[in-house]
């Protein structure tokens, strides 16, 4: 067989390329340390290797979680210690001011001043933000001071109740924050209580305030209880001379509890067992515009008219979706008798007239409080003697409702937060009468005060305890995560890195056969006819 030249350097060509690239591998492989370069190389390997570089990634990530749990965690129980620090001091001082045959009304006053300066110092801490800015006790609304308000005004919880979550495993998550409601706003109180503030809607500026109010009369409110009471501003003009005032209505309800009273900021409101004051200058509401239907407003009166029995007639009145029927049940000859006949207490119309808030005089019927009403079901007699269309129906379109102005709430609750404790302990205290239902006045509140520390005590505890079950689940995940990471990276090497040994043996006979190539190459190429002439 014959070779050709370009054959013979050809075949020496590729031998040589293909050691060379051999040397040029395992020498990036002792470079570099790691054995597959390509996934090509070894697809098995290079799946596995992937694999566990994403395992060692999570839990690289993992870790960080892991710290950043903890650092909210160590923030919470510091800030937990601190409250419980001060709430053993608010009893210290509870148990002190029970001693009303010694302590005079000046010396409460200085015990209400450190109490008002706690409540401050505990405000503060309820706020507490974290490394990173957020409020550790608001739950999901991190961004926002959960607590504010002022001892004179109260206090309002603007977090919620979400519970924030940090995954620190495939399948494990830790709660990495409180609520700071669960904690230190649902707390039970000593005794049913209230809570009061001011409607988000007002538009007075300053804004109008309610202080915290107190059960003065247990009794009398737990009689009351559970329902809440609003109270509204009214026109000026519901009162005589004009001027500020409002009506307290049960909020479910609408039942009216008082109504038209004047109003003088700071000065004490007392109803149900509760009292309380409202500071500010409120925006009045507006007064209604009677609902009118005039009788003759659809045709022209047809009088005189007589339904004398057996000859009655009826018809109905309908004021939002509640109907009465009424009767006429005698002669008719003017407004004034239809009137009459209207507001007669022996047919039962008026007792019908009051149940729907319609007035009848000589003009018409009217609905005082603006909402309009409906006159139907009646005859063609009926129809004559009204001048109201009453077989079709005729319905007022002239009301116009009464428009309230700002309002505050006093809603009724079996919890207390432990801001409002510390605020009426304090209240308590400055108001002390040295009288014998002063004092009994005080030692009430002070029992209630010592118990609702208790509860808040015992919460804060509770949540302590599960701190201290979180960080132990955090230690034991960090620990499996550190020996997996151990194992892992002993396999990752194995199938990774590169044995220098055999690499540096491999690469000494891959020089060698580099070598053996090109000296062949020479001694061949030298073999020409030309030379055997």
């Amino acid at each position: 067989m014959r070779i050709s030249t370009l054959q013979m350097f050809n075949i020496a060509n590729k031998g040589m390329a293909d050691a060379n690239e051999a040397m040029a591998k395992t020498q990036e492989q002792l470079s570099t340390g790691v054995r597959v370069l390509t996934p090509s190389e070894d697809p098995v390997a290079s799946t596995k290797i992937m694999q566990l570089n994403t395992e060692l990634s999570n839990i690289t990530q993992y870790q960080k979680n892991i710290d950043l749990a903890k650092n909210n965690l160590v923030a919470q129980e510091t800030a937990l210690t601190s409250i419980n620090h001060l709430i053993q001091r608010m009893q210290e001082l509870a148990v002190q001011a029970g001693n009303t045959a010694t302590l005079s009304p000046t010396e409460y006053s200085a015990l209400a001043s450190e109490v008002d300066a706690r409540t401050d110092e505990l405000l503060n801490i309820l706020n507490t933000q974290n490394a990173n800015g957020d409020y550790i006790f608001g739950g999901y609304k991190s961004s926002e001071e959960p607590f504010s308000g002022t001892l004179s005004s109260g206090f309002r919880y603007q977090g919620d109740e979400g519970q924030q979550f940090i995954k620190v495993a495939n399948n494990t998550t830790v709660a990495s924050t409180d609520s700071g409601k669960s904690i230190f706003v649902d707390l039970q109180s000593a005794h049913n209580t209230v809570s009061t503030y001011a409607s988000s809607g007002n538009t007075s500026s300053p804004p109008l305030q309610i202080n915290i109010g107190q059960v003065v009369d247990q009794e009398a409110f737990d009689k009351f209880y559970p329902k809440d009471m609003v109270v509204s501003f009214n026109a000026d003009s519901a009162v005589l001379p004009a001027g500020k005032n409002y009506t307290v209505t049960e909020r479910s309800s609408g039942r009216v509890i008082v109504a038209n009273q004047p109003y003088v900021s700071g000065s004490d409101i007392e109803l149900n067992g509760v009292k309380f004051k409202i500071i500010g200058n409120p925006v009045s509401g507006e007064a209604p515009t009677a609902a009118t239907r005039s009788f003759g407003a659809d045709a022209a009166l047809i009088l005189p008219a007589d339904f004398t029995p057996p000859a009655n007639e009826t018809f109905t009145m309908q004021v939002a979706g509640r109907s009465e029927t009424f009767v006429l049940d005698g002669p008719i000859a003017n407004t004034g008798d239809l009137s009459a006949v209207l507001n007669s207490t022996l047919n039962g119309n008026a007792t019908k007239l009051a149940a729907l808030g319609l007035t009848a005089t000589n003009t018409g019927i009217q609905m005082p409080a603006g909402i309009d009403f409906s006159v139907a079901g009646g005859s063609a007699a009926v129809d004559a003697v009204l001048g109201l269309d009453t077989t079709l129906g005729s319905r007022s379109s002239d009301g116009v409702l009464a428009k309230p102005g700002d309002r505050v709430f006093i809603d009724s609750s079996e919890k207390q937060d432990i801001l409002t404790t510390l605020a009426r302990f304090s209240e308590g205290m400055k108001s002390y009468e040295a009288t014998e239902e002063g004092r009994a006045l005080l030692k009430e509140q002070i029992g209630n005060t010592l118990n609702n520390l208790k509860n808040a005590q015992t919460g804060i505890l509770n949540t302590t305890s599960k701190l201290g079950a979180r960080f132990n689940t955090l230690d034991s995940t960090e620990q499996l995560h550190l020996d997996s990471e151990l194992v892992m990276a002993e396999v990752l090497s194995k199938l990774r890195d590169v044995d220098y040994a055999e690499a540096a043996t491999r690469l000494s006979a891959e020089s060698m056969v580099l070598q053996a190539a090109q000296s062949a190459f020479v001694r061949v190429s030298q073999l020409t006819l030309f030379s055997r002439l």
